[in-house]
């Protein structure tokens, strides 16, 4: 091999310790296109890294296929056993589950009859994600057990970190949370004080994320997010290339899309809707191809942002987005049937993705917002039982996690109103109300102030309504949520008077508002918890008091006497 052949090769292998990953890859991709210039086993394995950070997925499956090959051939069992692994993991990634199941199986046999190694961690994470799959807690931590001792004995940072991580996600899914928590608290540690390797970085905080999500832990989402945001940001050089033969970092990295991915649903809860509909599109942009179940997060979040200002047909593009991609779009999708006045749908939609979810535990934040839609929904078409049911599910799962407790019991609340029991409502809704103001939620804290209008105006408090109706009027006016500004604004106006134009009582006054704002029969029906058949009525005693005969005349009319 000739010295210049050498120097690239040693310059390759030096980028590659440092991590410049798009610098390793030209330079053994260069070197690996003369055939005469052989790469070693472990060289290859390199270019595989190197092309799998540029986002080649392909070329680092080709490259990995070789150094098996390699390593079969001189009976290097521990290197084809981590070989066969990835290979594992990355057709995984491709949608491929059969060539996946396959080189997981390689993968023991090259590695079960070895002494314990290090490899021997990936299999035994591997087993533990398996059985958690298939519902079998004791093999899972059986696993995870097995993966903690192999990386004590391997004294690897990474590996140390990941097995703390894989058993928080076991001890998570068997309910045991203060444990799971200390467990990835642990690891986090490692992460963001910058003692790990890229990959186990990258994985630890994808990870995190999701399991911060899932079982509803806000606060730990929001400072891991950012966290996760600056590692993921690119570098700056401070300088151009040298000169035409020096590559530059390009600063890619695959797991940044699936990280801002996690940061458009942060961003959603904290009300930054502009930013987070921003980010989204450009997480779509940068998720890799083995990463899609993200960009489909980013696709529901960006619906949800949407149905919620009033843009229905942006929120169901973005909604079969995302089900294209593989996500049930629930319960946004039935939150914006109900929106369109489809109720038998909003029904149908939610009650089929409670349905279809096969372990609950594995996604408590899941299970808690469609058991909250469940609940709205209910209410929307007068079947009290039913949102009674889904809030007392609620109830149970929330437990003592701020972010569930808050939404059961907002849900709870809704409930008691519903009933016609205002002391309980309002009691269930100024502790829901706390809950979002501290967590930093407005848009829920927002509806709860309508919901607690509706509490205080039931006992006669009319001006303790009004406050919260200001209030939760300036916050949609300031999320740019359209359609809860104006059934706010309508509702505001209701008692400002005690005496109404062309005889008409209060109630049929607030219904003349909502008709005046564009509210439908069933829109009026919901904000104001009566039936359509009562809306009809009212509408009827409306158009004969004012001499009118049209939707139009009315509105017309109630512009004209001030009542919008």
């Amino acid at each position: 091999m000739s010295a210049p052949t050498v120097d690239r090769l040693t310059r390759a292998r030096d980028a590659a310790a440092r991590e410049s990953w798009a610098e390793a890859y030209g330079l053994l991709h260069a070197h690996d296109e003369h055939p005469s210039r052989a790469l070693t086993a472990d060289d290859l394995m390199t270019l595989a890294d190197a092309a799998w950070w540029s986002g080649r997925v392909d070329e680092s499956v080709a490259a990995r296929l070789r150094a098996h090959a390699g390593y079969a051939a001189v009976g290097d069992h521990r290197g084809a056993g981590l070989a066969s692994w990835w290979l594992s993991y990355e057709y995984e990634g491709l949608g491929r589950p059969a060539a996946a199941a396959g080189w997981l199986h390689r993968a023991h046999h090259h590695l079960d009859e070895l002494p314990p190694c290090p490899e021997q961690c990936f299999l035994a994470w591997s087993d533990a994600e398996a059985a958690s799959t298939r519902g079998d807690g004791p093999a899972a931590l059986a696993a995870v057990h097995r993966m903690a001792r192999l990386a004590h004995r391997s004294d690897s940072a990474d590996l140390l970190a990941l097995s703390r991580q894989a058993e928080a996600s076991v001890l998570l899914a068997s309910g045991r949370r203060a444990e799971a928590l200390g467990l990835l608290d642990d690891a986090m540690c490692a992460v963001t004080a910058g003692e790990l390797t890229g990959v186990f970085t990258g994985w630890l905080y994808c990870l995190a994320l999701t399991q911060c999500m899932a079982a509803a832990d806000f606060r730990r989402a929001v400072e891991w997010t950012e966290a996760a945001m600056e590692w993921c940001a690119p570098p700056w050089t401070g300088r151009p290339p040298a000169g035409p033969t020096e590559t530059v970092p390009s600063g890619e990295n695959p797991f940044r899309g699936v990280c801002r991915a996690h940061r458009v649903e942060v961003l959603d809860l904290l009300g930054a809707w502009a930013l987070a509909e921003a980010e989204a599109r450009q997480a779509c942009r940068e998720v890799p191809v083995d990463c899609l179940e993200s960009a489909a997060s980013a696709y529901y979040a960006a619906g949800n942002i949407q149905r919620r200002q009033g843009r229905p047909a942006d929120a169901a593009a973005s909604y079969a987005h995302a089900h294209e991609l593989g996500r049930i779009p629930q319960p946004g999708l039935a939150l914006l049937r109900l929106a369109q006045g489809r109720a038998d749908a909003a029904v149908a939609g939610v009650d089929l993705a409670l349905a279809c979810q096969s372990d609950p535990r594995h996604d408590l934040l899941g299970r808690a917002r469609l058991l909250a839609a469940r609940t709205e929904v209910a209410l929307a078409v007068r079947d009290v039982p039913g949102a009674a049911g889904a809030a007392a599910e609620l109830e149970v799962l929330a437990g003592d996690v701020p972010l569930l407790r808050a939404m059961a019991d907002t849900a709870r609340g809704a409930v008691a109103l519903a009933e016609s029991r205002p002391e309980p409502a309002l009691r269930l809704l100024r502790r829901a109300l706390t809950g979002w103001l501290e967590l930093r939620v407005p848009y829920e804290a927002a509806q709860v102030r309508m919901l607690l209008a509706a509490a205080d105006r039931t006992v006669g408090d009319e001006e303790a309504a009004r406050l919260e109706l200001g209030a939760a009027r300036a916050v949609f006016e300031r999320l740019g949520a359209v359609p809860d500004a104006r059934r706010a604004a309508a509702l505001l106006g209701g008692g400002a008077r005690r005496r109404f134009p062309g005889g008409l009582t209060a109630r049929e006054a607030e219904v003349l508002r909502l008709v005046a704002t564009g509210g439908t029969n069933r829109d009026i029906a919901r904000t104001l918890v009566i039936s359509e058949h009562t809306v009809a009525r009212h509408l009827n005693n409306i158009f004969a008091k004012l001499e009118v005969g049209s939707r139009a005349a009315a509105t017309a009319y109630a512009y004209a006497h001030g009542l919008v």
